[in-house]
């Protein structure tokens, strides 16, 4: 957990002099009690109070703050609606918070194209529900959607749980609009699919807010299926679970959804929600075909065969909507439901092969006995995306840095199984030290060079994302202090 710094009172007074000369009073906030609501994002663990918030309502606004903040060298940090679990939002002590959430505007549907124009604070689900009438919806669904805003699903590349067969943000996004770190204006990727030259907008997407601010943003929409339809399949054993989901893959077939959840998360979840799901099961599997309804009856009984063969103890298939909708409004209630049965709860966010799905579980088993903690799980089965729930109770003495310390394993465990630190949250503050883990000197070098390209001095969001080589080096000792080896690619010592 940070310790939060106070912002420089000189410092402050000679950034608020220099705004109000750029925006209204009623845009900028430096009082203590008015910037306290700002202090984190989704990883509440983290707080810091920035030297001001300001909330500019136009583009020229936003060019104008970061020339100010330019030429005072002051750090910018870019929020939207501060749902991301991170801490990529997290205010700089001597620097402006960038609150973008007045940019709430749809600017054009176009049905023809499948495409819609959004300011960077629309709502994830607030495009979908705007291109409904024309038969269209935007694919990336995280479980926040209701909430999070595309802006934010730009900086970090979320997914969802369809993200299986229509792909993250990076893949339904065609064009970005917004700033430099001096103001001046930057359009990356365009309207036709494809661009020449380096693919800045992939280098954009996911870039958590160090390369521009981004102020509008143009998605692909995509038809609403005519039917879609879900099973729920019960397994008594995590291994048996774990392999049905290699091998619905392996036969060729792409669910439009496959989420898995363990047996704790499971009982939370069904005392939340109600969604009907079996409290006997020590791991359920949510499997969605949709398409047209030939389409889907062919894909469920595909699905089902398969499930059948892996050791499925019990199949209940989606009779309506209705009951659709419930078995994922579980599924997408996870987080709140583990805030129902513990006072805290610290999410990761790693991927794994989807083959070791099984090997993960029984992992983060072994390290509940190590860390004397509790986890619920849930994953994005598919791509093999998980999402540990670490259950503790920050009034404990020490009980919030081992949920810190299970967490790191969790993800150092997804680099020795071959994969990846994070899926869709995006690095941020939290997995700033496990990027060493996964990265080496020479990789990491490569990413700082990328992003001074944009931004040499740093300004935009600093201190998140890529650790400095100090900063990988102090790991790798405290790995040696604890007793274990350093990582391959850390400095020696």
């Amino acid at each position: 957990m940070n310790d939060p710094i106070a912002p420089d009172a000189a410092r402050q007074s000679e950034v608020l002099a220099a705004l109000s000369a750029v925006l209204p009073a009623s845009c900028l906030l430096w009082h203590s009690a008015d910037v306290t609501p700002y202090e984190c994002d989704g990883l509440a663990a983290y707080r810091q109070r920035p030297l001001l918030v300001a909330l500019p309502e136009t583009e020229a606004q936003v060019a104008a703050v970061l020339r100010v903040c330019h030429h005072l060298k002051v750090p910018v940090v870019a929020r939207g609606a501060g749902t991301g679990l991170s801490g990529g939002a997290l205010p700089n002590a001597q620097g402006v918070l960038l609150v973008l959430s007045r940019f709430n505007r749809i600017k054009h549907i176009d049905p023809l194209a499948r495409t819609a124009t959004v300011e960077c604070g629309v709502r994830n689900l607030a495009i979908s529900e705007a291109a409904a009438k024309h038969g269209l919806y935007y694919a990336p669904d995280p479980s926040s959607q209701i909430a999070c805003t595309i802006g934010g699903n730009v900086a970090e590349n979320s997914g969802g749980v369809h993200c299986l067969k229509y792909g993250l943000t990076v893949h339904n996004v065609l064009q970005v609009r917004g700033y430099m770190v001096d103001g001046e204006p930057l359009t990356v990727g365009n309207l036709a699919g494809d661009s020449p030259g380096p693919d800045l907008l992939a280098a954009v997407i996911g870039s958590e807010g160090m390369l521009m601010v981004v102020t509008e943003v143009t998605v692909r929409l995509i038809p609403k299926p005519q039917l879609a339809r879900c099973i729920m399949a019960s397994f008594d054993d995590i291994r048996r679970a774990g392999d049905a989901v290699a091998s619905l893959i392996a036969a060729g077939i792409i669910p439009a959804g496959l989420e898995m959840m363990d047996k704790p998360m499971t009982a939370a979840v069904e005392d939340f929600v109600h969604a009907g799901y079996d409290l006997d099961a020590e791991a359920i599997l949510l499997c969605e075909s949709d398409g047209t309804p030939e389409e889907v009856d062919e894909e469920i009984a595909r699905m089902r065969e398969v499930l059948s063969a892996c050791g499925a103890t019990a199949m209940r298939v989606s009779a309506d909507e209705g009951e659709r909708l419930r078995f994922w409004s579980g599924r997408k209630n996870a987080f709140p439901a583990s805030g129902r049965i513990s006072p805290d709860y610290y999410c990761m966010d790693g991927t794994i092969p989807r083959r070791r799905v099984a090997d993960m579980l029984l992992a983060i088993q072994d390290m509940e006995r190590s860390f004397s903690l509790r986890c619920v799980n849930v994953f994005h089965a598919g791509d093999g995306n998980l999402h540990p729930l670490i259950l503790f109770d920050a009034n404990q003495p020490g009980e919030l840095e081992r949920a810190e310390a299970f967490g790191a394993r969790i993800l150092e465990t997804c680099v020795e199984m071959g994969g990846s630190i994070t899926g869709e949250h995006g690095v941020g503050l939290e997995k700033i030290d496990s990027m060493c883990v996964q990265f080496s000197a020479a990789e990491l070098e490569q990413f700082r060079a990328l992003r001074r390209a944009f931004d040499p001095a740093e300004q935009l969001n600093p201190g998140k994302n890529i650790p400095s080589h100090a900063r990988c080096a102090e790991y790798g000792k405290m790995h040696v202090r604890a007793g274990r080896l350093p990582f391959p690619d850390l400095p020696r010592f």
